[in-house]
This record gives C-alpha cells, structure tokens and sequence, in this order.
C-alpha cells in the first residue's frame, strides 16, 4: 500500500480499538465499521473513515494522479488556504525559483538616486 494512507490507517485502527463497540461489547473491527454499528462509533473514529475512504479513492481518482493526495498532517483550516506557511513565509506552487524575486528595497529616503 503506498504511503499516503497508512497514517490515518494507524489512526482509524488505534480509534476502533479504543471505542466501545470493540471493548465493551466485544464485536469486530471489521463488524464496527458496518451498517448497524457504525453508528455507535465516536465522531472521531467516524471522520477518520471517512477521510481513509476519500485517501483510497484519492489514489484512483485520475484527476490526482500526479499530485497525488493531500498530506495528512497538513490542515487546510489552520492555514485557510492563504499560501502562508505556518513561519509567515510564501509557498509555491510549484518548483523552482520565484518569478518575481525580492525586487522590492527597502529605502529612508534620504539616499541619493545614482543615474545610470
């Protein structure tokens, strides 16, 4: 299984196995994640299988064939979509160097323009 998945894996198998329906009445894994008892999960445990079938059907949705999925531990509410990482700085979109370099200078105002 490619990488990108196995995290909220290990995280859906860690919820499962700390919920209810696995301690105290004694069922499956597998029988919790089904119809009847899949309402008798936490939220938590809820959300994280929904987020592990939109990661496996991200991984044969053609349109993210070359980007691939999201990375997990990157939050889109944190940032809110602002091209800002969490240090202040901005993010490309894609690699290399910026187009538009640091262009910008910083002046007082009282230098003298040299005329070139």
């Amino acid at each position: 299984m490619p990488s990108s998945c196995k995290d909220i894996r290990a995280a859906l198998a860690a919820c499962l196995q700390s919920s209810d329906c696995v301690l105290i009445d004694r069922n499956k894994p597998a029988d919790c994640l089904r119809h009847p008892l899949v309402d008798t999960l936490p939220t938590r445990c809820q959300q994280l299988k929904k987020g592990y079938g939109d990661c496996k059907r991200g991984m044969v949705d053609m349109r993210k064939r070359f980007r691939g999925n999201q990375p997990i531990a990157v939050s889109q509410e944190i940032e809110a979509g602002t091209g800002v990482s969490a240090g202040g700085e901005r993010r490309q979109l894609y690699g290399g160097r910026p187009a538009v370099g640091n262009v910008v200078r910083v002046t007082e105002g009282d230098e003298v323009e040299d005329e070139e």
